[in-house]
C-alpha cells in the first residue's frame, strides 16, 4: 500500500530543530514525507538534514524543477499538511493567501487537512493581528494548535514555545485517522477534567483513587485534532505530557477542580467531565503528620461532601446550547446504575464503564456505553481510549449542530 504523504512545512524560527524529531517520527511511522521549508528555515537548519532525514530533495523555490511543477504538484499529492514551526510572518501569509515560495505555494494547492503548530515570543502570538490570522485559519478549517508556555528564546518565558514534536505527531496522527478536511469542531471551545482529586489529611497523606487521566487527555487530545481550542483542567496527573494545542489547568483536589472548571465553562460550547472526583473529603485537616500512638487505635476519619460539580454545571449552564458530558465509573449494575446517575445528575451524555483494580484506570484500553438523556445507548467496545474519545465527541458534535 501507499504511504500516506505528508507535507512537513518548516518556517525559520529557532524551534525549527524540533522539527527533525517530528519527521523521524513521522517516517518511522510509516509515512512518506516532503520536507519544504522556508529560506529563513535553513538558517537554523540545514537543507542536508532535511534530505537526509526524510529521503527526498529539498527546496525553497518554485523555480526549482520547474518541469515538474513542484509548487502545484506537492500539495495536490498531499494527505497532510503540517507546519512545524509556524512564524507569525507564516501565519500572516497563510490566511491572506499570500504566495512567494514554495511552502504558501503549497498551502494554497492543498486540499488536504493543514496543521499549524506555532512557535513565537508571547508579543507576537498575544498581538490582535496574529490573533485574527488565526481566526481566519481556524474558519477556513486549518487545525491551529494553541503553543505551549515554557521557556523561549533567551530568558523569556511564557505562551509561545513550540508544543513538543511528539504530541504535535499525535494530533498529525489523530487528524490523518478522521480522513476529513473540515474539522467538525473548529470555532469551538471545550472544556475537560482528567485525572483523580486528592483530598489532604494531613501534610503528606491523602484521600484518593486510581485515576491516571489518561482518558481526559485522549479526548483533549482529540479534540484538538478536530479543531476545537481545549482547557484541559488535570487533576494530579503527573507524568503525563501536555496535549499539543490545548491549554491545561493544574489542581489538586475537588474544590480547585470545580473552581477550575466553573471557570473555564463560562464560555465554552462543551464540558466533559471524565475526572474522577473524589465523593467525600476530611472534614478537618492535620496542620502536622498525625502521629500513631503505641497501643491507641488512631481517631476516626470523618467525612463531608464534596460538591457536585457534574450536577451543579448540568442544572445551571453557562451558555444556551451547552452540552454536558459526565463520566460514571461502576464496579457493579453498571448501566442500571448509569441510567440512575444520569437522571441525576441531568446532564446530556454519560459514559459509563465498569472500573476495579486491573480495568479501566492506568489502561490504555477502555470500553463503554454511552447513555444519552434522550434516551439513546451507544456501545463502544474494547479499544483504545481514543476511539472512546472520538465516539464522544462525535456525539457531541451531533448535539451541539
Amino acid at each position: 500500500m501507499d504511504k500516506p504523504k505528508v507535507v512537513l512545512g518548516v518556517s525559520g524560527g529557532i524551534a525549527a530543530y524540533k522539527a527533525c524529531e517530528l519527521l523521524r517520527r513521522l517516517t518511522e511511522s510509516g509515512h512518506d514525507v516532503r520536507v519544504v521549508p522556508t529560506a529563513s528555515a535553513l538558517h537554523f537548519v540545514g537543507a542536508a538534514t532535511w534530505s537526509a532525514l526524510s529521503g527526498h530533495p529539498v527546496s525553497t523555490e518554485v523555480w526549482d524543477d520547474v518541469h515538474e511543477v513542484p509548487h502545484v504538484r506537492i500539495g495536490q499529492q498531499a494527505d497532510l499538511v503540517v507546519v512545524a514551526p509556524a512564524t507569525a510572518d507564516m501565519l500572516a501569509k497563510a490566511a491572506h493567501g499570500l504566495a512567494d515560495d514554495l511552502l504558501t505555494n503549497t498551502l494554497l494547492t492543498a486540499r488536504c487537512p493543514v496543521v499549524f503548530a506555532p512557535a513565537m515570543h508571547t508579543e507576537m502570538w498575544e498581538h490582535p493581528a496574529t490573533q485574527e490570522n488565526v481566526a481566519t485559519l481556524r474558519r477556513g478549517g486549518a487545525v491551529v494548535i494553541e503553543p505551549a508556555v515554557g521557556r523561549l528564546t533567551g530568558v523569556d518565558t511564557g505562551k509561545g514555545r513550540l508544543p513538543e514534536p511528539a504530541e504535535i505527531f499525535e494530533v498529525c496522527r489523530r487528524v490523518l485517522a478522521r480522513g476529513v478536511t473540515e474539522p467538525d469542531l473548529k470555532g469551538r471551545h471545550v472544556v475537560v477534567s482528567a485525572g483523580g482529586t486528592r483530598e489532604p489529611l494531613d501534610p503528606v497523606r491523602f484521600l484518593g483513587n486510581r485515576s491516571s487521566g489518561k482518558q481526559g487527555y485522549a479526548l483533549a487530545r482529540t479534540a484538538a485534532a478536530r479543531g476545537a481550542r481545549v482547557t484541559l483542567v488535570a487533576a494530579n496527573t503527573t507524568g503525563l505530557p501536555d496535549p499539543a494545542g490545548v491549554d491545561v489547568v493544574q489542581v489538586g483536589t475537588a474544590v480547585q477542580l470545580r473552581e477550575a472548571v466553573l471557570k473555564a465553562a463560562a464560555e465554552a460550547d462543551a464540558v466533559v467531565m471524565a475526572a474522577a472526583v473524589a465523593d467525600f473529603r476530611p472534614a478537618t485537616y492535620a496542620a502536622g503528620k498525625i502521629k500513631k500512638q503505641d497501643g491507641q487505635d488512631p481517631e476516626p476519619v470523618v467525612l463531608i461532601r464534596n460538591p457536585d460539580i457534574l450536577a451543579e454545571i448540568s442544572a445551571d449552564r453557562a451558555r444556551p446550547g451547552q452540552v454536558i458530558v459526565g463520566f460514571a465509573a461502576e464496579t457493579d449494575d453498571v448501566l442500571a446504575n448509569g441510567r440512575k446517575k444520569l437522571q441525576r445528575k441531568g446532564c446530556d451524555l454519560l459514559v459509563v464503564n465498569e472500573v476495579g483494580e486491573r480495568k479501566t484506570f492506568g489502561s490504555e484500553q477502555n470500553e463503554a456505553v454511552v447513555l444519552g438523556a434522550d434516551g439513546t445507548e451507544t456501545p463502544v467496545p474494547y479499544g483504545p481510549k481514543e476511539a472512546l474519545a472520538d465516539m464522544v465527541w462525535d456525539l457531541v458534535a451531533e448535539r451541539l449542530g
